[in-house]
């Protein structure tokens, strides 16, 4: 008898899967506060698996003068033992800072093998995300590293926006994400300061044409979209109900974090509910014993069509830490299964 197919060998033969990315992405600069961070992802890990990133920063995050010193320093934290589940990216200076090569030299350079992968921010067209892509793909051959390292492109320019298919179409890239301050801001006062933060983010026609375009791009080339940071820090249900709307109602699937209490509830609100989790373990366990054909599941059918939409809704559930039926983690998830990479 032969062994059973999993979906990620089945569903997407001549095509490239859809990453399955945490839902969080938390941003620090300090060492103290990437360190912590770091913890705490060990420590809300399930079943051996961050379920959210860290990502370094060294454009806000690093002292005028003193960036050399402060991309070495992340650097080091990527090659930690802290690092323990390579969940650890890096966010470089923008194309139009002197400094943003040396930042990839260094971070890229000393850790790009463990470097999960690097943020690009304030570009203003696809060209600037793709000059940086190629000085990446430069230093990390000059150094013999083997591996692709992905990029994360942030869109926070009127320009921006006008390229985002082309810039989600660019090689490495497997995220891009709104920039919410810096778009308002780069609207010259005509988006009042009331759509940085809600509910204006998720009502004013500027914002949301924005947001929609950007969850399109993404995933219309098969990246991830992810949402901008919420300033609330104290109001957690603030936070929760940020992240809620912006994955059903605009279609994001990560969102970032700027404190550490800000990670849990972001988490929660992009987990999909555990019914249609339930559902989709169901389906897929019946696909699987069919050898992936079609299936009658409750008076309806399912096909490698709907397969692929149920697969990716159980990737995100694992990577999000949602209860997954003991069959269905059997099944698709212990160490054993094909497509458990």
């Amino acid at each position: 008898m032969s062994a059973a197919l999993h979906p990620a060998d089945v569903l997407y033969r001549g095509e490239k899967p859809f990453p399955a990315l945490p839902a969080c992405e938390h941003y620090a600069g300090s060492e103290k506060n990437l360190r912590k961070a770091l913890q705490l992802q060990a420590d809300l890990a399930i079943d051996g698996q961050a379920v959210f990133d860290v990502t370094g920063d060294c454009e806000d995050g690093a002292p005028a003068g003193r960036e050399a010193e402060h991309a070495a320093m992340i650097a080091a934290l990527a090659l930690d033992a802290a690092n323990r589940y390579r969940r650890f990216g890096a966010r470089i200076h923008d194309v139009s800072h002197a400094h943003w090569r040396a930042d990839l030299d260094i971070i890229v350079g000393t850790a790009g093998e463990a470097l999960s992968y690097v943020v690009l921010p304030k570009v203003s067209c696809a060209d600037d995300a793709l000059t940086q892509i190629q000085a990446l793909d430069e230093v990390r051959m000059r150094r013999g590293i083997r591996r692709e390292i992905p990029v994360h492109v942030l869109i926070e320019t009127p320009g921006a926006l006008h390229e985002a298919w082309k810039i989600a179409a660019l090689p490495r890239v497997e995220s891009i994400d709104f920039g919410l301050m810096d778009f308002v801001s780069g609207h010259h006062g005509a988006i009042p300061g009331s759509a940085m933060r809600s509910p204006g983010q998720f009502t004013h026609p500027l914002v949301v044409r924005a947001k929609c375009e950007i969850a399109a791009a993404a995933l219309g080339n098969g990246v991830v979209p992810a949402h901008n940071v919420t300033t609330e820090l104290n109001d957690l249900d603030v936070v929760r109900e940020d992240a809620r709307r912006a994955r059903l109602e605009f279609g994001f699937l990560r969102m970032w974090s700027i404190h550490p209490r800000q990670i849990q509830p972001i988490v929660e609100a992009m987990r999909p509910d555990f019914t249609e989790v339930t559902e989709a373990s169901g389906i897929l366990l019946a696909a699987q014993n069919a050898h992936w054909g079609p299936i009658a599941w409750e008076g309806k059918l399912h096909d490698r069509a709907s397969y692929r939409y149920y697969w990716e809704l159980l990737r995100r559930a694992q990577v999000t830490g949602a209860p997954l039926p003991h069959e269905a983690r059997h099944h698709f998830f212990n160490s054993g299964a094909a497509g458990n990479r």
